[in-house]
């Protein structure tokens, strides 16, 4: 029992503390009544509320029903022998705790009794002489009014007569006034001192409107001579261009003064200040904006009405004098003297709009110099791409005759420096435009960097339609300039167009994009929906397609033309009735010219490519390119029927050989252009071949000049088997259409070389 009963004391401790506080409280609250409705409220003892009949006897002993015989009952029953030892500790602590605090509230109280029973006192104290001293003060000022009514009485009479008198005095200077005013007036418009005469003139009016015409009429008459006279001098001090703008608005106050009409001065000072501002327009130096600020301030003050016009004059002002800075960009101004001119205008603006804020000059001026700098950016660009067209339209021509050596390398390397140089500079040139502090520029930085890497975008883009320009190839995108013929362009100038591409790749193009991501980084101003303003990568894609495109237009042009000459040479002759042959063909040496052409193009433009060992651009069976000697040997000496058992055994053997890549892909080498075309000039030599009939003649007119092609192709490329392939190609193509292919003799065939190569070799000094 006895350890229930402690557990259970030990479970409520926590709910024991709660009520010694509230039970302290609560005392206390009694004691001094701090809530009166409660108190108020409270139920009666002969009637107890529900709450307090519900609630447990335990909890009701600081209620005014408190039983204690009935709180001792249910005590005793409801604690054992410990608890009830806790309850009687614990209860007389708190009795002990009440009375402290009851002891601490009486002693308070009596300090502060006694504090106030102090103040009492020496209040009383202070207090007792008071009364005397105010009837000594009312008896003192009692017969202060009483002697002051007496002085009253005995100067009332003098009084009005002084008073009278001052009166008098006063008239008789306004009379004398009245008669000296023309002697005065004359005196001011000596001096120059308008304001005077105009002040004296307006204060004597009234007096005039009143006794002009009987007593004043001489004084009148005389006052408005002179008055009239200074009506003059100010109208002439109006309108005169050396007096200052203060003095003209003083002048223009004063005839307000007088009543004078200043409708028409109003209208000729706005004429004049028109004049003034076309003049500051043409010559600045003339005149300071300071000035121009002071005059409006002054026709403001002078004409308050003419507001409206007055905006009117600034705004057109402003308007034709950023007017002028747009023509100036047409003459490809530097950006810092660009800048120089906007920041003159906008310190301008600022300066009038003080004066004339109703004209808006500063927004007016953000939003041109807004246009103003986004065209100056797209003029550099427009001039950029007209310069690096000049220099490729320059590009000489091999149509004509013979290139100078390196003539079209230099054309192609300063191609290369414009570019690259014209876009550093274009990139130095926007970076003042972003450099400065000025809030002009600073409000517009970030649309300024978005312009910029617009305009790297656009003009790139416009830059590779132009090329498609000058090439002659026709472009999705309409274009400034119309499409060139394609029988006009140089094909030098395709082949530079090709590299050209290539070089803005992988070189222009990172240049440029590391400059714009150091110096022109940030922005935003552009909205996210239409992506970021400059994207390399699109163009690298772009000029890597272009240069593509280019290099196979030149290789087709190049092609076409020696196809044009093949056509030409296969197409005139009756090879049916052909002769035999004494020499290799003419039209041998005219390819090999336009040969000679490709390759002094193609070397002073592309790079070159490390030589490697023969035949290794090619695959396949080398069978293909060098026969056995034996069966050349038995072919040459073969009669009809052992030439066509040889056209027999060539087909079989075609049968088992490997199959040759000859046409693979075009790379910007010099080796890879100039034995595609070869290639694609043989192939169609082939073509024009199997159009045609032989005889034996003919037949082996086609062998000679083939043969004679195989050595001296070789100076070209290094792919041998290829070339060889494609020679032994035509040969078979002949021989297929021979009606009695009856080949050369091996020394018959190196007699006719060997005197065309003697030939040659003499020509060469010659042309020397």
């Amino acid at each position: 029992m006895a350890t229930a009963g402690g557990a259970a004391a030990a479970a409520a401790s926590p709910q024991a503390m709660d009520e010694k506080a509230r039970r302290t409280r609560d005392l206390l609250a009694s004691f001094y009544n701090t809530d009166p409705s409660a108190a108020a409220a409270a139920p009666s003892p002969a009637r107890p509320s529900p709450t307090a009949a519900s609630a447990s006897p335990l909890d009701s002993i600081n209620l005014t029903s408190f039983d204690p015989d009935v709180y001792m009952d249910v005590l005793v029953q409801q604690s054992n022998l410990e608890a009830l030892l806790q309850r009687h500790v614990k209860m007389a602590a708190e009795i002990k705790n009440l009375d402290t605090d009851l002891q601490m509230l009486v002693y308070e109280n009596y300090n502060k009794f006694i504090s106030a029973t102090d103040t009492i006192k020496r209040m009383k104290t202070n207090i007792v002489g008071m009364e005397t001293n105010m009837e000594q003060l009312l008896s003192k000022i009692t017969s202060v009014q009483s002697r002051s009514d007496t002085v009253n009485t005995s100067l009332f009479d003098k009084r009005e007569n002084i008073e009278k008198l001052h009166r008098t005095r006063n008239l008789l200077r306004k009379v004398q006034f009245i008669y000296d005013l023309p002697t005065r007036l004359n005196k001011c418009i000596k001096a120059e001192a308008y304001a005077d005469a105009v002040r004296f003139f307006t204060g004597a009016k009234p007096i005039f409107e009143a006794y002009g015409d009987t007593s004043f009429h001489d004084c009148k008459k005389a006052s408005e001579e002179a008055i009239d006279l200074v009506v003059q001098h100010l109208q002439a001090k109006l309108y005169s261009d050396s007096e200052p703008i203060e003095s003209r608005a003083e002048a223009v106050v004063l005839l307000k003064q007088l009543n004078f009409p200043v409708d028409n001065l109003k209208s000729n000072l706005l004429e004049k200040l028109e004049d003034c501002l076309l003049n500051f327009q043409n010559e600045p130096t003339q005149a300071s904006i300071g000035d121009i600020s002071k005059t409006f301030r002054a026709y403001l003050i002078i004409f308050p009405d003419s507001e409206k016009r007055l905006i009117e004059l600034a705004q057109a002002l402003f308007t034709n004098r950023y007017e002028t800075v747009r023509e100036n960009l047409r003459k490809r101004i530097p950006s810092t003297d660009l800048l120089a001119m906007l920041r003159s205008l906008w310190e301008d603006a600022t300066t009038i709009d003080e004066v004339i804020s109703e004209a808006a000059l500063p927004a007016f001026s953000l939003e041109t110099t807004r246009d103003i700098i986004r065209q100056h950016i797209a003029t550099a660009f427009a001039h950029l791409q007209s310069e690096i067209s000049d220099v490729l339209v320059r590009t000489p021509s091999t149509s004509n005759g013979k290139l100078e050596e390196s003539q079209l390398q230099t054309s192609m390397e300063t191609s290369k420096v414009k570019v690259l140089q014209g876009c550093t500079d274009l990139l130095q040139e926007f970076h003042h435009l972003i450099d400065g502090n000025t809030e002009l520029l600073v409000k517009l930085r970030d649309l300024i960097i978005d312009w910029v890497q617009e305009g790297f975008q656009d003009f790139f883009q416009k830059l590779d339609g132009h090329f498609h320009m000058l090439s002659g190839r026709s472009k999705s995108f309409s274009q400034e300039m119309e499409p060139v013929q394609i029988d006009k362009v140089p094909t030098a100038l395709v082949l530079m167009l090709a590299q050209l591409c290539v070089f803005i790749e992988q070189t222009t193009i990172p240049k440029v994009t590391e400059e714009l991501a150091s110096s022109f980084s940030g922005g935003g101003a552009r909205s996210y929906e239409y992506g970021p303003p400059f994207v390399p990568g699109e163009i690298c894609r772009l000029y890597r397609s272009s240069g593509e495109k280019f290099l196979h237009h030149y290789i087709n042009m190049k092609t076409q033309k020696i196809s044009k000459l093949l056509n030409k040479r296969f197409t005139t002759p009756v090879w049916i009735k052909h002769k035999e042959p004494r020499e290799v063909n003419m039209f041998v040496d005219l390819l090999l010219l336009e040969f000679n052409g490709v390759v002094s193009e193609v070397k002073q433009i592309l790079p070159g490519l490390i030589r490697r060992h023969r035949h290794s651009d090619s695959t396949g069976s080398t069978t293909s390119s060098r026969s056995n000697p034996m069966r050349e040997d038995m072919l040459n000496r073969s009669n009809t029927h052992r030439a066509r058992s040889q056209f027999l055994e060539n087909h079989l053997a075609k049968l088992f050989e490997q199959k040759m890549e000859i046409f693979t892909k075009v790379e910007y080498t010099q080796e890879s252009v100039i034995s595609t075309v070869l290639k694609l000039c043989l192939k169609s030599l082939q073509e024009f071949v199997r159009l045609q009939t032989f005889n034996r003649s003919g037949f082996q007119q086609i062998q000679l000049d083939m043969e004679f092609l195989k050595s001296s192709l070789k100076e070209f490329v290094d792919d041998e088997a290829a070339i060889s392939f494609l020679l032994k190609e035509v040969n078979n193509a002949a021989h297929e259409r021979c009606l009695d292919p009856i080949p050369l003799e091996p020394p018959i065939l190196d007699k006719l070389i060997s005197a065309k190569l003697a030939k040659i070799k003499e020509q060469s000094p010659n042309m020397q």
